[in-house]
């Protein structure tokens, strides 16, 4: 499937990005924005007229709207005065969104207030912006974000009216403000939140925040003299990230620092109590049956795993492998240029540096990450955030595994690896002929796993039908959004249908599915494969060691349970132990878990499994979190 993405949030990768989508703060999501104001709208339909408003079902239903641009983006960015007209427009065409439609997804809501919000901001218009804020935090579901939403935004806005957007005074009293706000909230449930934004504040550069606007949005600017409102909305953030969060990067590093310093307390670790190791020995009196599991992923380095890999008679690992085209590989890991393989401790050590940032870890690594990217000169923007993107890749596969086997001695690892793009501009194309191939190697992976006599594979990646739009648009595919959306969704459904029907012609596998990282529904966004129902397939959402909500977890109906997903340590190729983030990383902890269930007991079919999974798991008291209990898994699974 073109456009796949790992489900690692605390990898390189994962913490560049966060940082220059908003290095802001505050959540905002896509909406219709213009460069130069040549508004090229979709026309008011006849239900408008009437007063019925469209219900926004999937997000792929959400108006499209193209802009024509001239010349440098970075200067509308910057210069007030070509920006002026394009906040008009932007501040009309969001509006028109949530007046004309009636959108029941929340997240896609926040997102559009919350760009309001922005311009707001920006604009000099500070009480709106008070308002606006708390109409977000209104519209937020986790307990984190109804305590910290708009923080950064709220307290800005409050000192910029009080005394101007710049200056002592002002920082002083953005400072003041954010630290009274803390001081009453429950350090146990901000306390990964507060970690983030400070994590987010230490790497916030100008090379990254303008590096997406010169790398990704000026080429098709200047080949097409036109944005789509996919690509648009990074202007207006780059502006406010350059403008008003920028300045303050010392002030925020300081209080979100002086907060956690005051509260050194280390969360309570539920997960303890609850592992359920398996002994081989017989000593437990269970005779364990050998289970074969698939992590089907970006690779695996199996000379980690020893004895538990399937191996064929000639004692070589049995796998199959694709690389990005869908093409047949005999490379057990994503291949690496040279350059990069030369560098790799290197490279590996900005990976426990993005680790121990997130856990608010003063370490060498973590300095020497904080010095790479907020002093990145934008030369080397492009070159630095794909290497990072290669060796996330290359990383995350064993990092998964090393979840999913651990103190299970009867699992087999049996690798199937895909390869996730690395690149800025998509590297292939969407095409149909590429889609079809997708879909051929999807099944052809299925087929292996199922003549291997595998009973669990996981799942830590997805993809949508916007990526697909985006990535058409970055290749010059299609001419107007609409065209996009059609392509897109004729290569979507093709992938979509490939899936359902591979994982639905293999009965006897337990498919594990990452729910995804986007803190939104993965119906809603139509996120595959995390939004496909089948009797033999599971979701997964991230939860912290003390069972509290990732910030970063997508959720909603297609989550069935929790596991946890929040700097999970586990091996990196090479030997070496990194604690990482992400749905990914609390994906393979439910693949785990079903592998010890099926040691136990072998005779267990997927949709039992996942009934003793979900059964056994406990509902928290806000219904939002189904958080999985092994220990009682495998009693139940012991008695059947």
């Amino acid at each position: 499937m073109p456009d796949l993405k790992s489900l690692c949030r605390a990898t390189a990768v994962a913490a560049v990005t966060a940082t220059t989508a908003m290095a802001a703060a505050t959540g905002a999501s896509f909406v219709a924005t213009s460069a130069a104001m040549a508004l090229m709208s979709v026309a008011p339909s006849a239900a408008w007229a009437q007063g019925a408003r469209p219900r926004i079902e999937k997000a792929a239903d959400l108006p499209r709207f193209t802009y024509k641009v001239a010349g440098p983006l970075e200067d509308i960015v910057r210069a007030a005065d070509k920006f002026a007209p394009l906040a008009a427009a932007i501040r009309r065409d969001t509006q028109g969104v949530l007046d004309k439609y009636e959108i029941p997804d929340r997240a896609t809501r926040r997102g559009l207030v919350t760009q309001i919000a922005i311009l707001d901001y920006l604009e000099g218009r500070y009480d709106e912006a008070l308002a606006r804020a708390e109409e977000v935090r209104g519209l937020q579901d986790k307990p984190a974000d109804k305590l910290l939403s708009g923080l950064r935004l709220r307290t800005m806005a409050a000192a910029a009216k009080a005394h101007g957007p710049a200056g002592e005074a002002f920082q002083r009293a953005v400072a003041e403000g954010i630290a009274r706000e803390l001081a009453p909230l429950d350090y146990a449930v901000i306390a990964n939140d507060v970690r983030e934004l400070k994590e987010g504040a230490e790497l916030i550069g100008e090379a990254l925040v303008l590096g997406r606007v010169r790398e990704v949005m000026q080429p098709i600017a200047t080949r097409t003299g036109e944005l789509s409102s996919d690509f648009a909305p990074g202007l207006v953030n780059a502006r406010f990230a350059l403008l008003a969060t920028l300045p303050l990067k010392a002030t925020l590093v300081a209080v979100f620092g002086s907060y956690l310093e005051a509260h050194k307390v280390v969360k309570p670790d539920i997960w303890a109590a609850r592992e359920a190791v398996l002994d081989a020995s017989g000593r437990t009196g269970r005779k364990l049956t050998p289970v074969r599991l698939a992590v089907w992923d970006s690779g695996v380095d199996v000379a980690l795993f020893g004895e538990q890999v399937v191996r064929d008679a000639k004692g070589r690992p049995l796998f199959i492998a694709f690389d990005k085209y869908s093409r047949p590989s005999r490379s057990l890991l994503v291949p690496l240029p040279e350059a990069v393989r030369a560098r790799l401790p290197q490279l590996q050590a900005l990976t426990k540096g993005f680790s121990d940032l997130q856990s608010n870890i003063d370490s060498p690594e973590a300095a020497q990450v904080k010095k790479l990217l907020s002093e990145l000169a934008p030369a080397d923007y492009k070159k630095t955030v794909e290497e990072l993107n290669l060796v996330g890749n290359y990383e995350h596969g064993t990092h998964v595994a090393g979840i999913a086997l651990a103190g299970n001695p009867a699992v087999r690892l049996v690798p199937a690896r895909l390869e996730f793009d690395a690149g800025l501009h998509p590297d292939p194309c969407p095409t149909e002929a590429q889609t079809l191939r997708d879909a051929a190697a999807a099944k052809a992976t299925v087929n292996f796993l199922k003549a291997q006599q595998v009973r669990v594979v996981n799942m830590s990646w997805g993809g949508d039908v916007r990526s697909i739009e985006n990535a058409l648009e970055q290749c010059g595919t299609g001419k107007t959004p609409e065209e996009r959306k059609k392509i897109a969704r004729v290569y979507f459904e093709i992938q979509k249908k490939a899936l359902t029907e591979a994982f639905a012609g293999a009965p006897g596998i337990l498919f594990v599915t990452a729910a995804g990282n986007s803190n939104n529904d993965p119906a809603f966004v139509e996120d595959v494969p995390a939004a496909i129902v089948l009797p033999n397939l599971l979701t997964v959402g991230a939860v912290d060691q003390a069972g509290d909500e990732a910030s970063f977890t997508s959720y909603g109906p297609m989550v069935k349970v929790h596991a946890n997903g929040y700097q999970v340590e586990s091996f990196l190729p090479g030997g070496a132990r990194v604690a990482l983030s992400g749905t990914s990383m609390a994906s393979p902890q439910v693949a785990n878990l079903a592998a010890k269930l099926l040691a136990i007991n072998p005779k267990l079919t997927p949709p039992q499994l996942i009934r003793i999974i979900v059964e056994t798991a406990e509902r928290t008291a806000d219904g939002r979190r189904n958080l999985i209990d092994p220990k009682k898994a495998v009693e139940v699974a012991g008695r059947r």
